[in-house]
């Protein structure tokens, strides 16, 4: 898993890379077949003042790249925000995939076969 933590118009320090890499132990945690992960940190000049701060990311799974962004007042605020809404589409698409695990009606018995099912 690549992991890619880049900012713009801010400098990404130690303590913000330490930060955001803690916090994605979370998504981790959930899933594990994480192929690649870019996250975009920067200060935009927005007219609302008090969301200046705005967190990105571009998470690669195996069939599909999952985008989200946060802004707020605080830097980390935002990766806060950003990482709860990042842990939900995990959780999400990871049951999606579970789902899928079922057996086909045509690979089942007669028996197995209920008439509702047809």
């Amino acid at each position: 898993m690549n992991l890619t933590i880049s900012g713009h118009h801010l400098e990404v320090t130690p303590a913000i890379r330490e930060y955001v890499e803690a916090k994605l132990e979370r998504v981790r945690r959930h899933f594990d077949q994480v192929i690649d992960i870019a996250v975009i940190l920067c200060v935009d000049n927005l007219t609302e003042k008090e969301k200046r701060q705005k967190a990105e990311i571009n998470l690669r799974l195996p069939g599909k790249t999952i985008n989200v962004n946060a802004l707020s007042q605080d830097l980390y605020a935002a990766i806060d925000c950003l990482i709860d809404k990042l842990d939900r589409q995990v959780v999400k698409y990871k049951s999606q995939v579970q789902d899928h695990n079922h057996q086909a009606i045509k690979h089942l018995s007669e028996e197995e076969i209920s008439p509702a099912a047809l």
